[in-house]
């Protein structure tokens, strides 16, 4: 069972279940990124991970690094290397010392509501899956978050 507000709590002092709940669901973080190789900057698109369902979850969760090697493992200790992460990260918000949404699933108590309110990726996406590389650029999104 988890304690009331814990999210409020400094990261570092979530245990580990209580980090995993602070994801939303959202799948953002499952939308392939691409990099600009002349000044880093990154852009979204709007293909996601094979694994991820049309639900925004994600397949192969426990099996997700030997499925696919270049998903993000994203904790306490590296949050600081994924400033790329969309502004409505729970992750992010909560290493900028933000509080969560009125949508989020742990203040809301409703997970539906983040879909309804079209804070997530579902309905909005398609699988990377059947995309080859140097089509990525077809599907960058403008003004993503």
């Amino acid at each position: 069972m988890l304690a009331e507000g814990f999210w409020k709590k400094p990261l570092q002092s979530l245990n580990q279940t209580e980090w995993d709940a602070l994801c939303d669901g959202c799948g953002k973080c499952c939308l392939v990124k691409l990099q600009d190789e002349d000044d880093g900057s990154i852009v979204y698109t709007q293909l996601a991970c094979e694994y991820l369902s049309d639900d925004c979850e994600c397949t192969v969760y426990s099996q997700r690094q030997i499925k696919k090697p270049e998903c993000l493992i994203l904790d306490k200790d590296n949050i600081a290397d994924f400033g790329y992460l969309p502004s409505t990260c729970a992750y992010r918000l909560r290493y900028e010392n933000k509080d969560l949404p009125d949508w989020h699933p742990l203040v809301a108590g409703d997970k539906q509501l983040m879909h309804r309110q079209k804070q997530s990726i579902k309905g909005w996406f398609y699988s990377e899956e059947h995309v080859h590389d140097d089509e990525l650029i077809n599907f960058i999104v403008d003004d993503f978050e």
